[in-house]
């Protein structure tokens, strides 16, 4: 009967810990990508520190960010955007001027 009990005690301590490995992975961190649109136009370099830069052509502008799990608010001159964070991309507001950004390879 203590084996029984123990095993369930060492079963639920694995459970835990994968359940809490997936739930850090849903909303991986941005910092180090960088992310563009379709047309190459508007790029967002995301630093560590919640530092971002974002070009649109040749004119670059330093912003601020921050990440709570999928959701990334980004800050620039006082005007924020919401993103959602998927594996690969970001997806704006809808009908926004930034609605979905790539991961660059």
């Amino acid at each position: 009967m203590r084996n029984l009990v123990g095993l369930r005690g060492i079963t639920r301590t694995i459970s835990a810990v994968a359940l809490a490995m997936a739930i850090a992975g849903c909303g991986s961190s941005v910092a180090g990508s960088t992310y563009i649109d379709n047309g190459g136009v508007v790029q967002i370099e995301f630093k560590s520190g919640g530092k971002a830069y974002v070009s649109t052509g040749p004119v670059s502008h330093t912003c601020s960010y921050t990440q709570s799990g999928k959701n990334l608010t980004l800050n620039c001159d006082g005007d924020k955007i919401v993103f959602i964070v998927e594996d690969d991309a970001l997806n704006g507001p809808p009908n926004g001027f930034l609605g979905r950004l790539t991961k660059k390879k």
